[in-house]
C-alpha cells in the first residue's frame, strides 16, 4: 500500500473518536493488551512518562519532551489528535515517524488488526510503542487520549504519572461530575509509581489522594510547590495564560524525576526546554500566530476551562476591533458555548464580529446549524463553508490594529493551519 492508502485503511477501521464521535469509542482495554502481546510487548521495553488531564496534557507532554531532549536524551513523544499530518502523533526528538515506518507496520500486522478488531486509536498506540521500542528511545512521553483507566495508552507502567487538571468534558463517557471524571483519570496511577497532580481542586483532590494511597504511589500537587506569575520568564513561544499552570506542573514533574530516577535534568536543560518547546517538538495550535497586520491567532480552546483560559489571555491584548472565526463539532454544547463567548466578548468593551464555519470532519457542525443557534441568541454573524474563506474574510475586513481570533474545535484549527 501507499502511505495514503495505509492512512485510509486505518481511518476506516472503527474510525477515530475525534472524527465521528461516540460511535468510535471503545470502553475496553483488552484489545490493546492482546495487540501488545502479539507485538512482543514493546511497552515493557520503554521507560515512560504518562500524562492525563482535561486540559493542558498536550502542552505538558511537549514541555517534558523538550526538556528531556535538551538534556541530551533520545525522546519519544506520543500525542493526539494530529492537526495536519497523522505523523505528528509519533515523534522522536521532534522528528515525525517516517511514512515508510507507518506503511510497513500496517502491512505487516493487517491480520492481527482484523483478529482483534482494532480501532484507529489502538492501532496508532501499537505503532507508536513498537516504533519507540525499535528505535530504542531513552524515554517516551505518552499523552492519554481520553480518560485514563480505559485508554489504550494505559498498558504502560511509567516512571511518573502526571494528571494536569479535571474539568467537565467528555461527560457522556467519563461521568457527569468532577469526582467521576477524576476517578477515570486516576486510572493511570500505578503501584509505587509517583504521581504529580497539576491543580489542587476541592472535588478531585480526595479522589487522587485515595487512589494514590491504594497503590502506595507517592503523590504531590504542583500548585502547592510552584506558582508561575510571569510566563515570559520561561517561554515566548507559548504565551497563553493557562500555560502558567502547565509550566508549574512541568517544574514539579521535573523535580520528581530528579529525585526518583537517574535522568539528569540540569537547570539549563529545563530553561532551554521550556523556552524552545515549539522549536524542539513542533507543537501547534496553542495561541499560535498565523498572521500579522492584523494579528491573527489560532487557539484550540474547545471546552469550558480552556475557553476561560483563552478569554483571560484575550483580556490582556491591545487591539481596536475583534474578529472571531468560530466553528465546532456537533457533540459539544455549542449553544451554551456561543452564549458564554458572546457575553465575555461584550464585557471586554471592544467591538467584535463573528465569522462562522464548519470543521472539515464528519463531526463538524454544519454552518447553517451554527448560524441558526447564534441567531436564536441574538448573535449576528456570517457563515462560510470553508474555514480558509472565513479567515480570509475576517482578515480582509479587519484593520491592521484589529485582532483576528480563530478558535473552537481542534479541527477548525487544523483546517486553518492546513
Amino acid at each position: 500500500m501507499t502511505y495514503q492508502e495505509t492512512l485510509d485503511f486505518m481511518f476506516s477501521q472503527l474510525p477515530m473518536y475525534h472524527r465521528i464521535g461516540a460511535a468510535a469509542y471503545k470502553a475496553d482495554i483488552q484489545p490493546t493488551i492482546d495487540m501488545m502481546a502479539a507485538l512482543g510487548n514493546p511497552e515493557r521495553k520503554l521507560k515512560s512518562i504518562h500524562v492525563a488531564g482535561t486540559n493542558g496534557k498536550g502542552s505538558v507532554s511537549h514541555f517534558l519532551a523538550s526538556i528531556l531532549q535538551e538534556a541530551g536524551y533520545k525522546v519519544g513523544l506520543y500525542t493526539s489528535p494530529h492537526l495536519v499530518d497523522f505523523r505528528e502523533r509519533i515523534r522522536i526528538n521532534g522528528e515525525m515517524i517516517p511514512q515508510s515506518a507507518v506503511v510497513n507496520f500496517v502491512d505487516h500486522h493487517r491480520d492481527m488488526f482484523d483478529k482483534f478488531n482494532l480501532s484507529f486509536f489502538e492501532m496508532t498506540v501499537g505503532l507508536a510503542f513498537d516504533y519507540f521500542a525499535r528505535e530504542q528511545v531513552d524515554i517516551a512521553v505518552i499523552e492519554v487520549g481520553m480518560g485514563g483507566r480505559l485508554d489504550s495508552t494505559n498498558v504502560i507502567t511509567p516512571l511518573l504519572s502526571v494528571i494536569t487538571n479535571i474539568g467537565l468534558d467528555h461527560t457522556q463517557f467519563l461521568g457527569d461530575t468532577l469526582e467521576k471524571i477524576a476517578g477515570e483519570k486516576a486510572g493511570i496511577i500505578k503501584d509505587g509509581v509517583p504521581v504529580v497532580i497539576g491543580e489542587t481542586q476541592l472535588e478531585t483532590a480526595p479522589v487522587f489522594v485515595k487512589t494514590a494511597a491504594n497503590h502506595h504511589a507517592p503523590i504531590t500537587f504542583a500548585d502547592q510547590h510552584y506558582v508561575v506569575d510571569d510566563i515570559s520568564r520561561y517561554t515566548e513561544e507559548l504565551t497563553g495564560e493557562y500555560q502558567k499552570k502547565n509550566i508549574a506542573t512541568v517544574l514539579e514533574a521535573v523535580e520528581v524525576l530528579r529525585k526518583t530516577t537517574d535522568f539528569e535534568l540540569q537547570p539549563e536543560a529545563v530553561r532551554k526546554g521550556l523556552a524552545k518547546v515549539v522549536t524542539n517538538t513542533h507543537l501547534h495550535g496553542r495561541w499560535q500566530k498565523i498572521g500579522e497586520n492584523p494579528l491573527t491567532i489560532c487557539e484550540t480552546a474547545h471546552n469550558a476551562p480552556g475557553i476561560d483560559s483563552m478569554l483571560g489571555k484575550l483580556a490582556t491584548m491591545d487591539y481596536d476591533n475583534l474578529h472571531v472565526v468560530y466553528g465546532c463539532v456537533n457533540d459539544k454544547d455549542y449553544r451554551k458555548i456561543l452564549n458564554h463567548l458572546n457575553t465575555e466578548f461584550s464585557r471586554l468593551g471592544k467591538p467584535f464580529r463573528w465569522y462562522f464555519s464548519q470543521p472539515s470532519v464528519p463531526r463538524g457542525l454544519p454552518v447553517a446549524d451554527l448560524l441558526a443557534a447564534a441567531s436564536e441568541q441574538g448573535i449576528e454573524g456570517k457563515g462560510y463553508e470553508k474555514v480558509k474563506d472565513a479567515i480570509a474574510e475576517a482578515r480582509s475586513t479587519a484593520c491592521k490594529d484589529d485582532f483576528v481570533l480563530v478558535t473552537g474545535s481542534i479541527f477548525l484549527i487544523a483546517d486553518a493551519l492546513a
